[in-house]
């Protein structure tokens, strides 16, 4: 079986190997000067430089070029790579939600451009500004189409300015070569370039991109060349060192005085050539200053959230790639994270020091080399860990791979803090992936198997899994088959159940009217079954969807569902705690839902979704929304607001689920910040106030001041609180 599917995507791969030969091109100029940075495309060497030319439209349709006329101009130095940008508009009149940086694209005008420095079609850096000179930078993984990564958490050293004329705005970028990682010698990347205009209510893309396709999808990169080749970076080594203060009191732990702390230490980035990168930590702060939003889980497993951490972002998908959603053997944010004894909630756990080598060994082969020591903590009956996770991806066909992983965590000390290798036994994992993307970006998908080693190793110490998707214009393909062994104890990573077997096809149709106000419209089925060896079919859900995309940029969705749960433990369906349905019952049950997202460039917008029907052996209906305000670009209030009422027969519970976050952020310039963020969560009975000042005084230099308060949300009795100062500076060296 494994053999067959393993030459299914083999062929697939060998059919879709060639692609459109007709791929444009610009040349970068190579110069001695150096540019100065205003935003204002006034210097001579401009003139010079070749242009992409006017960019296609994305939206609403793909086959006429864009109404809103778009140029990008590339020229380098020893130092930098210039990047001038020059958008056309009907007048001045732009659409910028904040001025606070990385900022989401949708709703905003904006340019937004994708170097493919390897021209590998498979990874990027993003580099994105708008009219306000507003920038943002992030990283491409996986190919960037529908099963690829975007991530705007990467941070790093660069300049932007813009400035706006009556009848356009232009920008100007500096791109140090040292942010970048390439290939020594080369002359060939990839771009990819895509803008927002507002005005025209477009979106379009330097190269011709279909609108079935991801707008960030690598598979259609144009060609940057280079007369001369990038230079060497030279030294590239930064230390990015932080120290911080504040005082907590956790009042429901009996603190009498508020307990007063200290922190400093440092990271250092090393660039190793100019396509490995190196990345050392010492005591690092891994506290975030920006909270995780609240949910309402209703579900029987443990909610996902995504790292944020600075450490762990650059080249992340070499790491956290493997498996897919619910079976991950690496999930960084257990790093740093551990259990509270007494109360299984989860507790920072320090950590000493670390180090993670990653990037690019040749033209096809990535490595990614992480080892890290979090310290004891006795008091709450915590062992020091030593965690080391290795990571090989070699390249295959033009944009698929091959990838390798070996997860271990070993016990450096025991739960009293004394040193002992092997004083906790070591959890290993090993995997493989073959991960594929065709060069066209129609086929996607992987295969997998993962293996877990520990004392109580079994042949059902496995995690298998199988993803394939076809794109065409109107037609879209899914399957995903997932096989989860009992003993598949990956510690490490994100597991959310085991001992399932499961599949989940899916068939979208779109079509695409040639006049009126719907811009696409279709239906989609999916279906997901889910099994296991002693229960047999235990879930499955089956649903109906009508979608419908408009001109103006708003949607309407129905979906229609049929769900079938057999509980394989204890269960309540209220999520309050109350009286369990028994293990070994099963249930059926219908329901309905009707979601609206109104056009984002309105100054108010916001989505709302209403759902009702039958759920287990009761009823369950309710609301989800969320409202945004804008009066760009000081102030910008979003209010979640998200309602459960939940109905089942006595002498089981009852329940209304209130999650309401209210949060406001304010922009006085792109280098000062305030976001004030409330959330009432009733499910985990908890109210937290989160009040955030940041001052970017530096590129990549914050000073953060962050005050946290978590309250009862039956009463508002004070749980604990915070005051936290910290202190970031970037110093390349």
């Amino acid at each position: 079986m494994k053999r067959l599917i393993l030459l299914f995507f083999w062929g697939i791969s060998l059919t879709c190997a060639a692609q459109d030969t007709l791929i444009p091109h610009i040349q970068v100029l190579s110069i001695d000067e150096k540019v100065e940075i205003d935003g204002q495309l006034n210097e001579e060497l401009w003139n010079r430089t070749q242009s992409t030319g006017n960019f296609w439209q994305y939206f609403p349709n793909d086959d006429v070029k864009a109404e809103g006329g778009s140029e990008i101009f590339l020229a380098a130095n020893d130092q930098f790579l210039y990047v001038g940008i020059r958008c056309y508009a009907k007048d001045n009149k732009f659409i910028v939600n904040s001025l606070q940086r990385d900022y989401r694209a949708g709703g905003n005008d904006n340019m937004t451009l994708l170097f493919d420095t390897f021209d590998d079609r498979t990874n990027a850096f993003m580099f994105g500004i708008n009219p306000l000179g507003v920038r943002r930078e992030g990283l491409i993984a996986d190919g960037g189409g529908d099963n690829g990564n975007f991530s705007t958490s990467w941070d790093n050293k660069w300049f932007g300015e813009a400035h706006i004329y009556p009848d356009r705005w232009e920008a100007e970028m500096a791109i140090p070569f040292k942010t970048l990682r390439f290939k020594e010698g080369s002359r060939k990347w990839g771009l990819l370039a895509y803008r927002f205009d507002t005005q025209h209510n477009e979106r379009s893309t330097w190269t011709r991109i279909p609108r079935n396709q991801s707008i960030f999808n690598l598979a259609y990169c144009g060609e940057v060349h280079w007369v001369k080749p990038p230079p060497k970076p030279g030294a590239n080594i930064a230390l990015i060192p932080y120290i911080s203060a504040g005082t907590s009191q956790d009042f429901e732990g009996g603190e009498e005085s508020p307990n007063r702390f200290y922190n400093f230490g440092t990271d250092a980035k090393i660039g190793i050539g100019p396509s490995l990168n190196l990345d050392l930590t010492i005591n690092p702060d891994f506290s975030q200053v920006e909270v995780d939003r609240q949910v309402t889980n209703l579900s029987r497993f443990e909610i996902f959230f995504p790292e944020r951490r600075q450490f762990f972002l650059e080249n992340a998908d070499l790491f956290s790639n493997f498996g897919t959603n619910g079976a991950r053997p690496f999930f960084s944010r257990r790093i740093g994270i551990a259990k509270d004894s007494a109360t299984g909630e989860n507790i920072q756990n320090p950590i000493w020091l670390g180090a993670r080598l990653s990037g690019k060994i040749n033209e096809n082969l990535r490595v990614g080399l992480l080892n890290m020591t979090t310290a004891p903590d006795p008091q709450n009956a915590v062992p020091g860990f030593n965690y080391t996770v290795a990571a090989l991806q070699q390249r295959v066909f033009r944009r698929s791979n091959l990838a390798f992983i070996m997860v271990n965590k070993s016990g450096i000390t025991d739960s009293t803090g004394e040193l002992g290798v092997g004083a906790i036994s070591p959890n290993r994992t090993l995997g493989a992936d073959f991960n594929l993307a065709s060069a066209n970006g129609r086929w996607a998908g992987k295969i997998f198997y993962h293996h877990n080693f520990s004392d109580t190793t079994s042949a059902q110490a496995f995690s298998q899994g199988t993803q394939i998707s076809y794109i065409a214009q109107n037609l879209r393909v899914n399957w995903d088959q997932q096989w989860v062994g009992d003993d598949f104890d990956a510690v490490v990573g994100f597991v959310r159940r085991r001992n399932f077997f499961s599949i989940r096809p899916g068939v979208d149709w779109n079509f695409f009217p040639k006049s009126g106000s719907i811009n696409r419209h279709g239906p989609r089925v999916n279906f997901r079954s889910v099994w296991t060896p002693e229960d047999g079919q235990t879930d499955y859900r089956l649903q109906f969807s009508y979608r419908l995309s408009f001109l103006n940029n708003s949607n309407l969705n129905l979906n229609v569902v049929r769900d079938y749960t057999y509980l394989f433990s204890d269960f309540d369906p209220s999520g309050t705690g109350g009286l369990p349905l028994l293990e070994g019952t099963d249930y059926a049950y219908n329901s309905i839902r009707l979601s609206y997202r109104s056009d984002r460039r309105r100054k108010l917008n916001g989505r709302i979704e209403v759902f009702g029907g039958e759920y287990f052996n009761g009823s369950r209906w309710g609301i989800e929304s969320n409202l945004n305000l804008r009066l760009q670009p000081y102030f910008n209030m979003a209010l979640t607001a998200n309602y459960n009422n939940i109905q089942l027969p006595a002498p089981y519970s009852t329940a209304n689920l209130f999650l309401i976050g209210p949060r406001i952020d304010l922009t006085f310039s792109r280098k000062i910040f305030l976001t004030t963020f409330l959330q009432y969560n009733n499910q985990t009975e908890n109210v937290n106030l989160n009040t955030r000042f940041q001052w970017r005084f530096a590129p990549v230099s914050d000073l953060f001041i962050v005050y946290t308060d978590n309250y009862m949300s039956s009463d508002f009795r004070v749980k604990n609180r915070a005051l936290t100062l910290k202190l970031t500076y970037w110093l390349s060296v």
